[in-house]
């Protein structure tokens, strides 16, 4: 919190002479006035005796003292500045206050598959932005750091809940279309623009100052990178993901991406969406010795598919994702009235499992953000662009059918404005309808969590049983007793960060 701008008022310190005592009542009134810390000024010394020695020696102690408390007032300010910037670390619980374990916090959080990417989103949401503006920056964060998953050649899928109006909104990219055949034609950052247009708070080219610098001065490659790095090897990956012998990066080297940065710096001043991608356009099309497409696919931001169910009403995404396919499995899973199955069902043994990467933020009051992503498959097209440093996708229309997007979005009553928040997006899994099914029946089940579970939400997930089917990731946040809680499954897949 700011200090107030007003003067303060410090009251005269004046040496103690047996003389002044009978005075000292009559002046009280005349001793307090505003005061300029200036050791300097020029001094009225006529009370002094013994020839001023006493009272110059009162004076320096009475300008040291004010320097002090000078002093001590700026490190105050200084110290308030600092709380409302923040810090990447956790946050101390106010004085008198109380804290929760990890993935419970006061405010806000956001939890994605890359540490530096969750961690800029704290940033933007210790800086006043929401939601939308923490998970579009961890997304264009991991348009960098994560280039096997998703990138600005990769096409997204979101589910935004505001808790103000109580709407879900869904975002799409739109037909997937071809910019080349086996290239698909990259929407992300007219998608990202769009979503932030409507929903942000902070100027769109704030959110673009991290992962612009990423891109520019180097990150690190980590574990998630290196290994798919491993699997896929480097062709068509250097120089920008490879060693001067052509050898993939390891986790821990550092890798830049400055073609990118130059594309995020032009794409920061662009004033609408469809523009946002324009200067991307035009370079790869100048690659590949292409025109520009005229006709191109626009995102949309549309009210959300819906499912009533007993504890509230559901929310995903529209087709061609998998959010119908998931409301009409919940919905004859309910009617059935039959157990839950457990261990999970089998999946298909010809089922492949895409590459995809997924975020979610939420804060305290239910506001809820989703976004997953993808390039189809590690790496996507694995053509690396030489002008953008972008990597295009193979998901072209013969894969239209998103069956790794289906975020999805609980609440308890569209009625009550403090009503329980959940979300839950998954990644990684061939079939993640079906994982998201059992995870949600298992949650329905289990009931909202009473109060003496919530005082242990430090060592607990929000849920009471969560999990997933298969070999891939589910991130959960939720909002409950005005409090953010995110977690992931497994446990210590995804960092997050929160204040």
């Amino acid at each position: 919190m700011e200090l107030a701008a007003e003067p303060v008022i410090y009251q005269k310190l004046l040496p103690w002479e047996p003389s002044l005592e009978l005075e000292e009542e009559e002046e009280e009134e005349e001793t307090s006035e505003v005061l300029v810390l200036n050791p300097w000024r020029h001094q009225d010394s006529s009370r002094n005796k013994a020839g001023g020695l006493p009272g110059t020696w009162a004076r320096v102690v009475a300008a040291l003292l004010l320097l002090a408390v000078g002093c001590s007032l700026a490190v105050r300010q200084l110290q308030n500045q600092g709380s409302s910037t923040g810090s990447l670390g956790s946050v101390a619980p106010p004085p008198g206050g109380h804290s929760h374990g990890p993935g419970v916090y006061h405010h806000g959080a956001i939890i994605s598959p890359a540490a530096t990417c969750s961690h800029l989103g704290r940033e933007l949401l210790v800086a006043g932005g929401n939601v939308v503006d923490a998970g579009v920056g961890a997304a264009l964060c991991l348009a960098v750091v994560h280039p096997h998953a998703t990138g600005l050649g990769a096409t997204f899928w979101g589910l935004f809940h505001d808790s103000s109006s109580g709407n879900s909104t869904a975002l799409t990219s739109g037909p997937a279309q071809t910019l080349a055949p086996g290239l698909g034609l990259p929407t992300a950052l007219p998608t990202l623009h769009l979503l932030h247009t409507r929903f942000g708070r902070l100027p769109w080219p704030r959110l673009l100052v991290g992962p612009t610098t990423l891109a520019q001065e180097g990150f690190l490659v980590d574990t998630a990178l290196a290994r798919a790095l491993a699997a896929r090897g480097t062709e068509g990956l250097c120089p920008l993901l490879c060693h001067a012998d052509g050898t993939p990066l390891d986790a821990g080297a550092r890798a830049t991406n400055p073609q990118l940065a130059a594309v995020l710096r032009r794409a920061a001043l662009a004033p609408t969406s469809d523009l946002a991608g324009d200067a991307l356009l035009r370079l790869l099309a100048g690659d590949l010795g292409l025109e520009v497409p005229s006709a191109r696919p626009r995102p949309t931001l549309e009210p959300a598919q819906q499912l009533p169910v007993p504890q509230g009403i559901l929310f995903t995404t529209p087709s061609p994702s998998a959010g119908p396919e998931l409301l009409a499995l919940l919905e004859a899973a309910l009617h059935s009235g039959a157990p839950i199955p457990d261990p999970c069902p089998p999946f298909l043994q010809t089922a492949v499992s895409p590459e995809s990467s997924a975020l979610a933020a939420v804060d305290s009051s239910g506001s809820v953000l989703l976004l997953t992503s993808s390039l189809n498959c590690s790496f996507g097209s694995a053509h690396l662009s030489p002008s953008t440093g972008v990597l295009l996708s193979n998901l072209v229309a013969k894969s239209t059918a998103s069956a790794w997007a289906c975020p999805l979005i609980l609440r308890g009553s569209l009625d009550d404005t403090e009503a329980d928040v959940l979300g839950l997006v998954a990644s990684g899994t061939p079939d993640v309808a079906r994982a998201m099914t059992h995870t949600i029946l298992r949650h329905l089940a289990a009931g909202p969590p009473t109060q003496a579970q919530h005082q242990h939400q430090g060592q607990q997930e929000p849920t009471q049983h969560p999990s997933t089917c298969g070999q891939g990731t589910l991130l959960q946040v939720a909002a409950h007793t005005e409090h953010a809680h995110v977690s992931s499954v497994p446990h210590d897949c995804c960092p997050f960060q929160g204040f």
